[in-house]
């Protein structure tokens, strides 16, 4: 899905999450991931996205995921 539901639908305005930064994942661009660091650690993991998500995306838990990946790729 590329709709941009979820984009409009966060309290905190980030661009970036969900849509630009799972197709980041999705592509294997680790690099572009760890840039954006900031943004996946600013979420506030209210669900407003996936509430208003008409493709279902589980997006609070592949937040949860990625923050786990750069936590433990920083050891």
């Amino acid at each position: 899905m590329n709709c941009g539901v979820c984009t409009a639908t966060c309290p905190l305005g980030i661009d970036l999450l969900p849509r630009r930064l799972f197709r980041y994942v999705l592509l294997g661009l680790d690099g572009r991931v760890r840039d954006e660091e900031e943004a996946v650690f600013s979420c506030l993991l209210c669900r407003a996205c996936e509430e208003s998500c008409p493709g279902g995306v589980h997006i609070t838990e592949n937040v949860r995921l990625l923050r786990r990946h750069l936590l433990e790729e920083a050891r």
